[in-house]
């Protein structure tokens, strides 16, 4: 199969005429695009399952140990926004090639540490790896699909990451009980070694935006969200006054970096995104979403072991239907998105979302099987439904030529939501107890119906005439 003269010749110029990529080259770089998901979204998850076994082998506490999962998620975090930035000034392609390399190169790092020390800041590399792929992936879906089809490309990443939330704890199992917790981490050197090559060969080289980087505004963000995701770490555990501490500081932090970002021609933090009504009422409708959705992933391991005793095994495979769902789901309303709004499907998935928590609020003390697994179902397909039209819209609100931002925005506004239901869990229990899980449901219901509500809503917003700058389908 050829892929020299045709890929190497692809323009920016001939992207505007033609409006996304053709066949197969358009293929070919969704492929490295969904390798590089896979690949950041498993490694967020394996890792989980291996800690008792890495701390083992390494020596290390307990207390130490967690940070190898913290480091990958707080470096995430904190590097979602400078990684958008940099995909606008630089061109999509190569910040994306370059967190690609970064993430080989530290999965080596993990896979040979010899102590915690470099485990955990090879982790951190990954994070920052991983930070460039979640970041830009969403912009390189938009660039390189045709209008009249983005839902299917938008349905593609909703799909990954819902199949590797749901294989990931198999994975890791497969793979440590076969073998050493060091493979979990070297597994990923053979497809990254296809997808970089790959992807430098296929991907368009995209023309950068000659502006320059704004290092105060990285490091403000850095430290805002950096300390904002620590306090809520911190209050998930014994150290109750630190993590509200740390939350008002994140908070402060971000007030901060919105002062600072005023004055800023070209914003890091996209202000001028964020007074598009419909953008910022989609992310508003992420946020809730994920907060959701994270209040109840992490309550309902608690319910299913301790109020109704089923084994460790038996609660995955109750759980499944969720993310099975959403990747069944997904790419239906991607192809509802072109016909109908996605104030329409969001507000109707978010409800089904809303509906499946109430039901399992109410579900009896000592369910069958099946009687657990259809309210699963109920909500995989509610949150697979809402969240392709509400990504399409994110990333559709603006001009083309802020995509990174929006990009980069969509995954911020996920890591809110996850940090804010995280904190909102680690509340409930302190103040409910022997009820928290039910009560962490009631909540995480209460969140979608109000995520509903902010998606309706958008049905009267009209879109901003920059969104109409994107190309149209001929």
């Amino acid at each position: 199969m050829a892929l020299g003269p045709t890929v190497r010749d692809t323009t920016n110029s001939a992207l505007a005429e033609t409006d996304g990529l053709p066949v197969p080259q358009r293929h070919w770089v969704m492929f490295c695009i969904l390798l590089g998901i896979v690949l950041s979204s498993l490694d967020s998850a394996i890792a989980n399952i291996a800690l008792p076994t890495i701390a083992r082998d390494l020596g290390a506490s307990d207390s130490g140990i967690i940070w190898v999962v913290n480091g990958f998620q707080l470096a995430t975090a904190v590097c979602l926004l400078p990684a958008a930035s940099l995909g606008e000034i630089l061109g999509h392609k190569r910040v994306y090639a370059v967190g690609l390399i970064v993430f080989t190169v530290a999965s080596l790092g993990c896979a040979v540490a010899p102590n915690l020390g470099v485990l955990v800041a090879a982790r951190v590399a990954q994070g920052i790896g991983a930070a460039s792929l979640s970041a830009l992936s969403p912009a390189l879906v938009r660039t390189i699909y045709p209008r009249r089809i983005l839902g299917s490309g938008f349905a593609l990443i909703a799909l990954a990451v819902a199949i590797s939330g749901a294989i990931g704890p198999t994975v890791a199992a497969l793979i440590l009980s076969v073998a050493t917790w060091r493979w979990l981490f070297l597994v990923n050197l053979p497809v990254c070694l296809v997808a970089v090559p790959l992807f430098m060969a296929v991907a368009p080289a995209g023309r950068g935006n000659a502006r320059p980087f704004d290092v105060s505004g990285a490091v403000l963000s850095a430290l805002a969200l950096g300390v904002l995701i620590i306090g809520v770490d911190a209050l998930g555990g014994s150290d109750r006054t630190g993590g509200v501490a740390g939350i008002v500081g994140g908070v402060v932090g971000l007030g901060l970096l919105v002062w600072q970002q005023r004055r800023r021609k070209v914003p890091m933090l996209p202000l001028d995104l964020l007074r598009i009504p419909l953008f910022t009422l989609s992310l508003a409708t992420s946020v809730c979403s994920y907060t959701a959705q994270i209040l109840a992933y992490v309550s309902l391991p608690f319910l299913l072991q301790t109020v109704m005793h089923r084994s460790a095994v038996a609660t995955g495979l109750l759980i499944t239907p969720w993310p099975l769902l959403v990747a069944f789901a997904a790419p239906i309303a991607g192809r509802l998105s072109g016909r109908y709004p996605a104030a329409l499907l969001g507000s109707i998935g978010l409800a089904l979302l809303a509906a499946g928590l109430v039901a399992l609020v109410l579900l009896p003390a000592a369910p069958a099987d099946w009687n657990v697994a259809w309210r699963m179902a109920v909500c995989g397909i509610g949150f697979g439904f809402y969240q392709t039209p509400n990504n399409i819209t994110v990333m559709t609100a603006g001009p083309v030529s802020r995509t990174g931002a929006a990009g980069g925005m969509m995954a911020v506004a996920r890591t809110i939501g996850w940090s804010l239901g995280s904190a909102l869990v680690a509340v409930i229990f302190a103040l409910w107890q022997a009820r928290a899980t039910v009560v962490c449901l009631e909540v995480a219901a209460g969140f979608a119906a109000f995520a509903a509500v902010i998606s309706s809503s958008r049905s009267l917003t009209p879109r901003s005439p920059v969104a109409e700058m994107a190309p149209q389908p001929r």
